[in-house]
Parts: C-alpha cells; sequence; structure tokens
C-alpha cells in the first residue's frame, strides 16, 4: 500500500494513523511523523502560514522519493499526506507512515521521506506573524539532514 496526498482539506492525524495501521496488518514495525503550524517562530507569534505546491510536479517529486523509499527499505507501506493553503498554529501540515517488518526500516524510510519533503519537495512556506509575513526557507540542518541519505 502507498498513499500519497497533497490537499488543501485539513485532515486528522491520528485517523490517518488508525486507517493506515489497519492496513499495514502484516507489519512488525510502524513509524509515524506529523508535523504541525508552530505558534512561534524567531518572528513573533505566528497568525497563519500558507503553503503552494506546483502541481504536478510536486506529486512527481513525492511519488519518486516514495519509491526511492520503498527500493531501499523493506516496507509494507508507507502514506503521505501534505497540506496546502492557509493553515493556523497547531494544524496538521504533514503526515508520514511508514510500515516494515522491522523498526530501524520503518524509521529510516519515514525519516529519508521528510527530509525530502522538508528540503526538495516544491513547496513555498509564507509565514505570517504581528510583525509581518516572510517566505520559509529550508535551513542549512535541513539539507545536512538530507545530505546523509545521498552517500
Amino acid at each position: 500500500m502507498r498513499t500519497i496526498s497533497i490537499t488543501s482539506e485539513s485532515f486528522d492525524p491520528a485517523e490517518r494513523l488508525r486507517t493506515f495501521t489497519s492496513a499495514a496488518q502484516t507489519a512488525g514495525a510502524i513509524v509515524s511523523f506529523t508535523g504541525l503550524v508552530r505558534p512561534h517562530s524567531t518572528s513573533g507569534q505566528v497568525t497563519r502560514l500558507h503553503l503552494q505546491a506546483y502541481s504536478p510536479m510536486t506529486e512527481r517529486g513525492i511519488e519518486n522519493a516514495a519509491r526511492e523509499a520503498a527500493e531501499r527499505w523493506p516496507l509494507d507501506a508507507l502514506s503521505i499526506v501534505h497540506r496546502t493553503g492557509d493553515m493556523a498554529a497547531g494544524d496538521a501540515i504533514v503526515f508520514v507512515a511508514t510500515a516494515s517488518a522491522h523498526r530501524r526500516a520503518a524509521f529510516e524510510a519515514a525519516d529519508y521521506l521528510m527530509d525530502y519533503l522538508k528540503t526538495e519537495a516544491i513547496f513555498w512556506k509564507k509565514e505570517y506573524t504581528e510583525h509581518g509575513e516572510h517566505w520559509i526557507e529550508p535551513r542549512a540542518e535541513d539539507y545536512a539532514d538530507h545530505k546523509r541519505w545521498q552517500t
């Protein structure tokens, strides 16, 4: 099972995990990650976050990353959900789940997918605070995390 969804609709990460777990019954390990809109940033109190994707390039890139993860690790299933549009603090932005016979493969595949989504996926993020708005770029640490998978 491999599901990938880019949506402007809010989603419930707990419900996504229940659905994923139910579908991945042969797995010995399931790892999930949920990314949320932070209430604070270095620019102040976050009033909203806006994400844009470039379809169909964004979807193709995520599909390729999912395919690569399935080739690198023995996965029984994976799921990726990524939001676009306007979101408030506390809203779920991203959900990644991986299932495998063993925990290490599930952890590494989920980590790999998140590193891809953070640095390579074609999304534009704009953060709005009480002090104004600005575009968010990946940090040097994010690129360093992603680079470790290239060896």
